[in-house]
C-alpha cells in the first residue's frame, strides 16, 4: 500500500521519462489529478486522461519529449512529505528557477501553480517543484 500518492506519481513519471516511455499509468486521487493537470497546463507532459475500470480509477499520462528525444522535465521533487509538511507564504512562492520552474501549491483555493497563488495572494502547502 502506498502512503504518499503524489510522491509515487512523480517517481513513476521520472522513471518512465528515463526509460523513454510514451505513456505511464498513475494511481488516481483528486490531488494527483490536480497536479497532473498543472503539469499538462504548464507543458511538462503532453496530455493525460482518467480511466475508470469498475470502481477503480487510474490516470494515463502521455510524456513529452523535445526534438532530440530528451524529456522536457529536468527535475521533479516532492517538497512536503507526510513526515514533514512544508508551508510557504505568498511572498515565498513568487518565483522558482528565475521563472523557468513551477512550484505546485495546495491552497485554500485548490491545488494551483505558484504564479497563480501569487496573483490570488495566497500561500499554502508546497507539494512539489518541477523545472
Amino acid at each position: 500500500m502506498v502512503n504518499d500518492l503524489i510522491a509515487d506519481s512523480l517517481t513513476r513519471i521520472r522513471n518512465a521519462a528515463m526509460r523513454r516511455l510514451d505513456v505511464t499509468t498513475l494511481m488516481h486521487s483528486k490531488s494527483v489529478e490536480a497536479v497532473v493537470g498543472i503539469l499538462a497546463e504548464k507543458g511538462y507532459i503532453d496530455s493525460f486522461n482518467v480511466v475508470e475500470d469498475g470502481n477503480k480509477k487510474s490516470i494515463n499520462v502521455v510524456l513529452k519529449y523535445d526534438e532530440a528525444g530528451k524529456t522536457v522535465i529536468n527535475e521533479m521533487k516532492r517538497v512536503s512529505k507526510p513526515g514533514r509538511r512544508v508551508y510557504k507564504g505568498r511572498d515565498d512562492i513568487k518565483r522558482f528557477k528565475n521563472g523557468y520552474g513551477t512550484i505546485i501549491v495546495s491552497t485554500s483555493k485548490g491545488v494551483i501553480p505558484n504564479d497563480k497563488a501569487y496573483e490570488l495572494g495566497v500561500g499554502g502547502e508546497v507539494l512539489c517543484t518541477v523545472w
